[in-house]
């Protein structure tokens, strides 16, 4: 298990995410949140793909992004998410985007557990709720960039 409960990478935009002002188009984002998600699970143990082939999903119900100042081509972010909270059937991501030093943007999305076949609410197996229960306690401990709870 990886000490590290949070998930991180960094990333150079490419032309293909700004807009015609020049910027990273506010919608891309979402989609730096969910590869910082996708970063965050394989650092709580469970890859996305693992969680279907127990046929649960964890879709996006709310999300909620504060733009700080845009990012441009070719600024390399790091972008990061941490485990917020768990509370029966939902749980809270906190995400943020930074270059170098400086937040460009803060967020977080709100996902439910949901089994794949009914497209239900469902429990978190025993199993996953202690390991990812844990990963909100040491995110809580750590210092941290988001302040989106």
């Amino acid at each position: 298990m990886s000490a590290q409960w949070f998930g991180q990478l960094e990333y150079r935009v490419p032309y293909a995410d700004t807009d015609q002002m020049g910027v990273v188009y506010y919608a891309n984002y979402l989609v730096y949140f969910e590869r910082s998600r996708n970063e965050l699970m394989r650092a709580m143990g469970l890859t996305y793909k693992e969680l279907e082939q127990r046929q649960l999903g964890l879709p996006v119900v709310s999300a909620h992004i504060d733009y700080k100042t845009p990012a441009r081509y070719d600024d390399l972010l790091t972008i990061r998410a941490e485990l917020a909270w768990i509370r029966g059937v939902r749980l809270q991501v906190d995400c943020s985007v930074r270059r170098a030093e400086q937040v460009l943007a803060t967020g977080y999305t709100i996902h439910a557990v949901i089994d794949l076949h009914s497209l239900r609410p469902a429990r978190l197996p025993d199993e996953l709720m202690a390991m990812w229960s844990q990963a909100v306690v040491t995110a809580q401990e750590q210092p941290t960039i988001v302040h989106n709870v």
